[in-house]
């Protein structure tokens, strides 16, 4: 009598920074895709600094994907500097060393970086090939991040960079621009003149940049570049099932919008009449008692998803108002929101 084969385990992903918004999208994704969903964070199935335990999560594992980092919501101290930049470096560096030592390395490793790498740009789009790196605090995170991430031969494993944009959906970017136009507060955000500060100045081992901080006339014109949740899943699910496709991909909607139509939608899902503009004068001493930076709302991002488009890889959400549309329809805004973000 001839016995049953025992089925083949399923395939394991480690997920790095899965409590937060992006990551807990993709656990439940993953696991609905079958995979064994194995974490590592400050808790989790293995905690950072454990680097015996997350080399055993990661040796056979199939995916790797590393959301790792502190949020930038918040003001720019020295120490919420250099923790933005460390939370970042050295959980892609750990994750690095235990990749680069396994017998059974992950076939493809995905690793958060951001669109914000590009400079401020209100003329054209910067697509993966073709875009310009900024420089100041914010682009050298990015830099120093991707520097650590492609660092070195890892020739079993196909590498990514996300180069996200703003991500729409129960998140803290959206729940703030929602509690604003809610609070009559969803006006366009216009830069202008302010006292120059060292926040802003590079870092790292390469820091790039002014000291001091500038600003530009976009007069609420700056470009305002996103992704709704749902795009990120899919978008993540198709590069891991496509083997041709490594280095850095942006993933932003292909409809960039600026500052003024991201408000003015924000203030028609959620029925406001009005909203008050805020210009770099209000905005500025408005943050610093909310503990954020006016740079999020004032720089102009516009990342084009030209890697993504150019696979055929297919937009659920392709135009912001729809996009709102379904983030606002499944929650309401709240004040403290704006604390909270």
């Amino acid at each position: 009598m001839t016995s049953t084969p025992a089925p083949a385990p399923p395939p394991r992903v480690v997920i790095a920074g899965a409590s937060g918004f992006v990551g807990q999208a993709l656990v439940a994704a993953f696991r609905a895709d079958g995979y064994d969903v194995v974490t590592v964070g400050r808790t989790g199935t293995a905690t950072w600094g454990d680097a015996d335990a997350i080399a055993r999560l990661v040796d056979g594992a199939d995916v790797l994907v590393n959301l790792a980092g502190k949020i930038v919501s918040c003001r720019y101290t020295d120490t919420n500097r250099d923790e933005i930049l460390r939370s970042r470096v050295d959980t892609t560096r750990a994750l690095h060393k235990a990749v680069r030592d396994a017998a059974h390395p992950p076939r493809v490793w995905m690793n958060a970086s951001t669109a914000t790498i590009y400079r401020h740009e209100t003329e054209s789009g910067n697509g993966e090939t073709d875009g310009v790196i900024g420089d100041g605090f914010s682009v050298d995170v990015a830099t120093s991040w991707e520097r650590a991430f492609f660092d070195g031969d890892l020739p079993a494993t196909r590498r990514v960079a996300l180069r996200m944009a703003i991500v729409l959906g129960d998140g803290p970017a959206t729940r703030m621009l929602l509690a604003l136009g809610k609070l009559g507060l969803g006006g366009p955000q216009i830069d202008s003149w302010w006292f120059p500060h060292r926040r802003y100045r590079g870092i790292g081992a390469r820091p790039t940049g002014s000291t001091w901080s500038s600003w530009h006339r976009t007069k609420g014109r700056q470009r305002f570049s996103w992704i709704h949740i749902d795009d990120v899943v899919a978008s993540v699910r198709f590069l891991r099932d496509r083997d041709d496709l490594t280095g850095p991909v942006n993933l932003a909607a292909p409809g960039a919008s600026d500052n003024r139509t991201l408000m003015r939608e924000v203030r028609r899902v959620v029925g406001a009449p009005f909203g008050l503009p805020a210009f770099r004068w209000m905005l500025d001493p408005a943050m610093a008692v909310l503990r954020k930076e006016p740079e999020l709302v004032l720089k102009s991002r516009w990342a084009v998803p030209a890697v993504l488009t150019g696979a055929g890889f297919t937009f659920a959400y392709d135009e912001l108002g729809p996009a709102l549309d379904t983030v606002a329809s499944s929650r309401r805004p709240r004040a403290r929101d704006l604390f909270s973000a």
